[in-house]
């Protein structure tokens, strides 16, 4: 087998808007559980609808998708969604953290959270990162808590999807 492509991680822009939609789209139709997103209702978005999280519009940094590119295939993706309310200005969001199935224990997921933090700690003001994953996925937790991500919280039937109730770990990071 020849060896895999380097992994080339970026922020995206406005040209990436249609993979990052395709790579979304396949993610929430296939780890439903994951997000909270309904995948019916986001597969009718245009790709165009993206666009405020590329951080287009963010002055002062802490806005942004990163995607993770293999052989010109967008393979993973991080957002890092900040709000401009002065009182919270300084707590980021970090959101819809997705790798391609054949793709993941190879390490992009780790490749991704790493480069974003890099980037949040660049930004101005940046004092505090939160998210949420579901509990019971164990890789996705190991892998927030090496990163220095303690549990805060916990969100009981945070997602009913078929009948079924999932429970939202909350984390968060200081920076």
């Amino acid at each position: 087998m020849p060896p895999l492509p380097e992994l080339h991680i970026r922020a995206l822009d406005e040209n990436d808007l249609a993979a990052y939609k395709a790579l979304r789209d396949h993610a929430l139709a296939h780890d439903d559980e994951a997000f909270t997103s309904d995948a019916a209702a986001e597969s009718a978005r245009t790709a165009q609808s993206y666009r405020s999280r590329l951080g287009c519009d963010d002055s002062g940094g802490g806005s942004f998708t990163l995607g993770a590119w293999r052989g010109g295939v967008l393979v993973g993706a991080l957002s890092c969604e900040r709000d401009g309310r002065a009182k919270v200005r300084h707590v980021g969001h970090l959101v819809g953290m997705m790798v391609r199935p054949e793709m993941r224990g190879g390490g992009i997921g780790r490749a991704l959270l790493e480069t974003c933090l890099a980037e949040v700690r660049r930004a101005e003001g940046l004092e505090l990162l939160t998210l949420s994953v579901t509990a019971g996925n164990v890789p996705a937790e190991r892998l927030y808590e090496t990163a220095g991500f303690v549990r805060y919280g916990l969100l009981k039937n945070a997602i009913k999807l078929d009948g079924r109730y999932h429970d939202k770990q909350l984390m968060a990071l200081t920076l």
